[in-house]
């Protein structure tokens, strides 16, 4: 990959975004931690959210005040690991899953960068499903048609990159936010029509099924959270970034998933769109139209966030096989690529909910012990002190295939297994003749890998690379580069 220097232009917010995977220096680090909370709370101010809440009576067979607690627990579980990713970005400066080459090595990332690339399609696929048959469910608008359309934007918005989607985010946080308010303040008040359906028998795996389904949703930013901080100063306090990001993150699932748990129970409804779009019509005439048409464009925003890691992840992934330059051409090229990629899956499914719930079910048992690995490694085992220049090379200290995070990272998946229920489709021993159908796959997967990481860990020469973290400063000091 050739240099970047540091003659690159401090701010990119005019136009389409210059770096991708590459270091980003102090100079060009004009990010604000103020941002960050509206950032992440709009990022989860959306149909996806109110449709997880749909799960809680619909699929899960709980009742309204049952799901909110199972929900609202496993969000702030899950965000707990999501928001102190975050305090990567200003530390390394890097995308997450270049940081990842530490504990995985520069070619061994690719095993976290499989499971980090299907997330990133799988978000956008339910995405392309909800919006196309919301919006075909409320105005008789093609589907096809909408998931094209809504493609081509997310793709733009992905292409101009970091500024952008920040600026999007921010606008949108502070237009929908008075809509969601009445929207709420209506129901609440019983003007949104609707009858909770009777109580039922809670189960055990029912409610826990709906605190991971919660959890995994916030769990499954962590690949990508600081790729949205990294262009924050290097001295930004680590408690400033985790809190940012775990308000704005927690509130608005807080605040939707009850919301969601609403529609399923009271209204009966099984799509997102159409349940906001029918009780905000109720409460107020063309309420529920704003609501829908703000919804997908909140949504289509977040598929361009996705759109904009997975981008960087697939690029991170070629250059550990062979290094790339990473240009705006390459960057755009593989957004386009994961576009087409979703837009033919999108077309494809037609159930949401089913969409839904086992693509972060999927995502979770993927991503679990890759993020105990790494937060281990970052805050525990080497504390933060990292020799950047060597994470853009096979030679470096961290390796071509870093041994004692590949390992506890398929031990930590393979563990798995036996404890996990998708639905119908696979029910692991364990889960089936001991647990009563309760998946704690994950929590079993996360206690392994990291603990078994940390095990490993002890025996890394640190004092060693101390002298690698000061030639990787000095390096950057002097040339403003990390290749």
């Amino acid at each position: 990959m050739s240099d970047v220097t540091s003659e690159r232009p401090v701010s990119v917010s005019s136009g389409i975004e210059s770096r991708s995977i590459d270091w980003v220096p102090e100079n060009e680090r004009h990010g604000r931690v103020a941002a960050q909370g509206p950032f992440w709370f709009l990022g989860n101010f959306q149909p996806f959210t109110v449709g997880i809440g749909i799960l809680g009576p619909t699929v899960f067979g709980l009742t309204l005040l049952q799901t909110a607690v199972a929900g609202i627990l496993g969000i702030l579980f899950g965000t707990v690991f999501m928001a102190f990713h975050a305090s990567q970005g200003p530390t390394f400066g890097l995308p997450q899953m270049v940081q990842s080459r530490a504990q995985l090595g520069y070619r061994g990332v690719i095993l976290a960068l499989i499971a980090t690339a299907f997330t990133f399609v799988m978000f956008n696929v339910v995405d392309t499903v909800i919006i196309k048959l919301g919006l075909n469910g409320i105005f008789g608008w093609n589907a096809t048609t909408v998931a094209v359309a809504i493609t081509v934007l997310s793709t733009v918005l992905a292409i101009y990159g970091h500024d952008w989607l920040h600026r999007v985010f921010q606008v949108l946080f502070w237009v929908s936010l008075p809509f969601w308010v009445v929207l709420t303040l209506g129901i609440v008040t019983g003007h949104a029509g609707g009858q909770e359906a009777a109580p039922t028998d809670m189960t055990v795996a029912g409610f826990l099924g709906m605190f991971t389904v919660a959890a995994s949703y916030n769990i499954t930013y962590a690949p990508y959270v600081s790729d949205y901080s990294r262009y924050l100063p290097r001295s930004t306090k680590v408690s400033a970034i985790v809190f940012a990001v775990f308000v704005g993150a927690a509130g608005s699932p807080i605040w939707l998933i009850p919301l969601g748990a609403w529609l399923g129970s009271a209204l009966g409804v099984s799509d997102p769109l159409l349940g906001i779009y029918t009780s905000g019509n109720t409460i107020v005439g063309g309420l529920g139209g704003i609501l829908a048409v703000l919804s997908v464009l909140a949504l289509v925003a977040t598929m361009g966030l996705n759109a904009y890691s997975g981008m960087l992840t697939v690029v991170t992934g070629i250059d550990s096989l062979r290094p790339v330059n990473p240009t705006r051409r390459i960057r755009i090229g593989v957004i386009i690529v994961l576009a087409i990629v979703w837009l033919l899956l999108g077309n494809v499914l037609e159930n949401a909910s089913s969409a839904l719930a086992n693509s972060l079910l999927v995502m979770l048992y993927l991503l679990a012990p890759w993020t105990a690995i790494n937060l281990m490694d970052f805050f525990f085992v080497r504390h933060g002190h990292y020799a950047i220049t060597d994470l853009f090379t096979p030679n470096g200290i961290y390796g071509s295939w870093a041994w004692r995070g590949i390992v506890a990272y398929l031990i930590g998946v393979a563990v798995e297994i036996p404890f996990m229920v998708v639905g119908t489709t696979y029910v692991g021993f364990v889960a089936n003749d001991y647990l009563q159908l309760v998946d704690i796959s994950w929590i079993v997967g996360m206690i392994v890998g990291g603990g078994l990481y940390y095990a490993l860990s002890r025996s890394l020469d640190l004092p060693a690379e101390q002298v690698a973290i000061e030639a990787s400063e000095k390096v950057l000091r002097d040339t403003g580069v990390a290749r």
